[in-house]
């Protein structure tokens, strides 16, 4: 009879250990889910998912049904595992079955369910989900108390419960986005991050300078003006009266093709055809400038200061560029402002941005001051070269080639390998 109980015992503790290691299994391969995997999936209809999703919008009940059955089955175990120890043993039995029990529980019924369940949360969590759920139910009543005396405690002690689920901040996302890998294509991978990146990136650091920006002066002769629209490569030309400041319009080259041919032509009919400006603050984000463009119906802006004094002309295929990337497929072969030499060093225009140059050449010269090569090289000099001058600002050598009206005109730009600042 002691022969059938011992079996019957065994069989049951073996049980209970196996129970055990469930428990411990689904905690944590419940809490090791990829949230918004799971999510994905839950609002593309898929029923496990959806199971769990409820099961995780109230994880103090989830974890108090899990725990009341590991510390019920726990608890069962190491009573049958006295009781074997002592008609085995006697007395002394129970320090060994205690000790025996321990191990086979960290071993059997924590470390190795649980490290299984992070390494493999789906496989662990999904079929888990048909076991909890009606636990879940029927101990509702003891799960219930558990939580209230629990909530209770935590309100006691000044905790406050925040929600199961928080967002992403940018950071976080970022760290998401990087952490896809091979799941992403790396062209999407980059759109993506060019996005987040575009809170960091003002309209003043893409923008046309004002000293590049092809206009029309309303005050040239009409031929000169005709000319002028025929032989633009721009979509879009502000109208102006003899400065930029004097901006009264932006036609869209487009609608010049209604009145070009026209043997009535005069200025009063470009300016017909003409927009009102529409005019930016410096220092704009590119995420808000991208958003203002798309409430206002707008393309292009003219980026001015606080007094008003207009600095340059954006664009929305300015921003979208730094989405996508150049719509050219080698910046610095097209660019009219980079011209590679057979040493290995570039002619740069002085008026050159800064993030231009990076672009082109996969450089890394530092953006967070000046905007353009000119105002990079005063800025390390701190003065205006008159003749000739070399200096290094990081990995890049640069040597003054042309000065004209205190603006550096070209300069021969080449990467070296150790950083260090200097003039000669």
């Amino acid at each position: 009879m002691n022969e059938v109980s011992l079996t019957a015992l065994g069989t049951t503790l073996f049980f209970l250990i196996i129970l055990s290691g469930f428990f411990s299994s689904s905690e944590t391969g419940m809490m090791s889910l990829n949230r918004y995997r799971l999510r994905h999936r839950a609002q593309s209809g898929k029923k496990p998912a959806q199971r769990i999703e409820a099961l995780l919008k109230r994880p103090d009940r989830l974890i108090g049904v899990i725990l009341i059955g590991n510390n019920f089955v726990n608890i069962l175990a190491s009573s049958i595992t006295t009781v074997i120890a002592l008609r085995l043993l006697g007395d002394s039995g129970i320090a060994w079955g205690t000790a025996i029990l321990t191990l086979v529980i960290l071993i059997f019924a924590e470390v190795t369910p649980k490290t299984l369940a992070v390494l493999h949360p789906e496989r662990i969590a999904y079929p888990a989900s048909y076991v909890l759920i009606p636990l879940l139910k029927i101990f509702y009543p003891l799960v219930w108390l558990v939580n209230s005396i629990s909530n209770s405690l935590l309100w006691l002690l000044r905790v406050k419960r925040s929600g199961s689920h928080q967002g992403l901040s940018p950071e976080e996302l970022r760290t998401v986005v990087y952490e896809a890998g091979a799941r992403m294509p790396s062209e999407h991978q980059r759109m993506l991050l060019s996005i987040l990146d575009l809170e960091k990136i003002s309209v003043d650091d893409i923008m046309i300078p004002r000293n590049e920006v092809v206009g029309i002066d309303i005050d040239d002769s009409l031929a000169s003006i005709v000319k002028q629209l025929k032989v633009t490569q721009h979509t879009r030309m502000p109208i102006f009266k003899g400065e930029l400041n004097q901006t009264i319009g932006v036609l869209h080259v487009r609608n010049a093709t209604r009145f070009m041919d026209s043997p009535d032509l005069n200025k009063a009919m470009i300016l017909q055809q003409s927009g009102d400006p529409y005019f930016v603050l410096e220092g704009t984000p590119l995420d808000k400038q991208l958003v203002d463009f798309q409430h206002n119906k707008r393309r292009i802006g003219l980026v001015v200061d606080e007094y008003g004094e207009v600095q340059g002309i954006v664009t929305l295929e300015d921003i979208l560029e730094e989405i996508v990337g150049e719509f050219t497929t080698d910046m610095a072969a097209t660019s009219k402002d980079i011209h590679p030499q057979k040493d290995g060093s570039f002619l740069i225009d002085g008026t050159a941005t800064i993030r231009d140059i990076n672009r082109a050449l996969k450089w890394d010269m530092p953006i967070a001051g000046p905007k353009t090569l000119n105002g990079i090289i005063i800025e390390a000099l701190e003065s205006i070269p008159e003749n000739s001058v070399c200096t290094q600002i990081g990995n890049y050598r640069i040597e003054t080639l042309h000065t004209q009206k205190n603006i550096v005109k070209t300069a021969r730009v080449f990467q070296v390998s150790a950083p260090k600042q200097q003039a000669s």
